[in-house]
């Protein structure tokens, strides 16, 4: 299972009924932020969902909107008790910026990994495995994409063709290897075919480009930014390196996605259901995002 939490889904500045951008992933004690912004730690407690077990932190830019409620949520993550080393990921940079930052949150009791996130690199939280890709904004940018990986399925009939003994089959299942009377066993002589595992894309502060569609490809969720609904502020959305409602939806349709949630509101857009019609006669499973939305995502069998 995955679950997935809007913290913040406001765009340039918090209003009163938006946070800043900001996403959480989680699956088996593990969980993955992607973005922080001016107000995570408080939306994390308003969605009911911790700080500690968050040990990966992926920022897309540096814009503030996206980062600069990092000190405060470092500095919750240490009073939740967190000894454990975290990791943020973010575009070239990110040490300088964390460091910066980090400034008015000094003596936390666990180490900070800076890495300098690189198109195709993954990263691990758990099972999770988590890839970036490049968008196109102002500033270097990148999307996010999520995946929960799951292994073959267990075939008794192989198990027994490959003379497997019996009672290590339960242990190759839990442990993907066992050393049994002198022979190593590994889990591929037991198990056979694919199963599908589950995805999730996260792209925010970028033009459409087929980039996004190739990495959102049959996505169970995409996640991507709609600053804009109104057709009057198409040629803003083009100016500042933006995406309307449309063009996300657009997308989704491009990358057989099985659900869209727009996010990364512009202030401007007070209401943003008003115009999800403009997403959803492109893409009819799309949906406006809300701080503490959520979905639980489960394999199909």
């Amino acid at each position: 299972m995955l679950d997935v939490t809007l913290l913040g889904c406001g765009g340039m500045l918090p209003t009163k009924e938006r946070w800043l951008t900001s996403c959480l992933l989680s699956s088996q004690g593990h969980s993955i932020l992607i973005d922080c912004g001016e107000g995570t730690q408080i939306a994390l407690k308003c969605a009911e969902r911790k700080t500690k077990p968050v040990d990966l932190i992926c920022i897309t830019h540096f814009h503030a909107d996206h980062i600069s409620g990092l000190p405060g949520f470092l500095l919750s993550m240490g009073n939740e008790g967190r000894t454990e080393s975290v990791t943020i990921a973010g575009p070239a940079g990110i040490e300088r910026i964390v460091k910066s930052l980090c400034i008015i949150a000094p003596n936390l009791p666990f180490e900070v990994i800076c890495r300098e996130v690189r198109s195709s690199e993954s990263f691990k939280s758990g099972l999770l495995t988590i890839t970036p890709f490049e968008a196109k904004h102002s500033v270097r940018c990148y999307g996010y994409r999520a995946e929960l990986h799951r292994r073959a399925e267990f075939s008794p009939e192989k198990a027994k063709a490959n003379n497997v003994p019996m009672c290590i089959w339960s242990r190759l299942q839990k442990e993907g290897s066992v050393m049994y009377e002198n022979r190593l066993y590994s889990y591929d002589e037991v198990s056979q075919g694919n199963r599908r595992g589950l995805k999730v894309t996260y792209c925010t502060d970028s033009r459409p480009t087929s980039e996004i569609a190739e990495n959102a490809a049959d996505s169970d969720l995409f996640i991507c930014e709609g600053l804009y609904y109104d057709p009057e502020k198409a040629d803003r959305a083009v100016s500042k390196k933006h995406m309307m409602f449309e063009e996300a939806a657009s997308l989704a349709v491009q990358a057989n996605a099985e659900r869209l949630w727009l996010t990364h509101f512009s202030p401007a857009v007070q209401t943003p259901e008003e115009g999800i019609d403009y997403a959803k006669n492109i893409f009819p499973a799309a949906e406006c995002g809300y701080d503490g939305k959520t979905i639980s995502l489960v394999f199909d069998d």
